[in-house]
């Protein structure tokens, strides 16, 4: 698991849980029940590049749209409203994406 030693499974397994159905996610709950609201920085951008599975400094949409399986394989895609609205709410500047700074202003928020 990418959150091992990061996070709790027991908070993990609760925020999933949380929002297990459709239309359901919220990212400030979500972050403040797994655990991340309350990490350091640092913590923050070791979390970002978990997400980012491409490696390329951002997250993209897609990514997004998948963000609940990178705490358990086995969680639901995010909805395309969802996932759009996680974007629109993490995407400071415009470019369609979520850069690391933005990444880590979004889970302290």
């Amino acid at each position: 698991m990418a959150f091992k030693g990061m996070l709790k499974d027991e908070d993990i397994a609760a925020a999933l849980q949380h929002c297990a159905a459709a239309e359901s996610f919220n990212h400030k709950e979500f972050f403040a029940k797994v655990g991340l609201a309350g990490k350091s920085t640092e913590d923050l951008k070791k979390a970002f590049y978990f997400v980012d599975q491409d490696k390329s400094g951002f997250i993209e949409e897609d990514e997004l749209k998948l963000f609940l399986q990178t705490f358990s394989a086995g969680a639901r895609a995010l909805t395309d409203k969802e996932t759009k609205a996680f974007l629109a709410a993490g995407d400071a500047d415009g470019d369609g994406m979520i850069g690391v700074d933005e990444f880590t202003t979004l889970v302290k928020v």
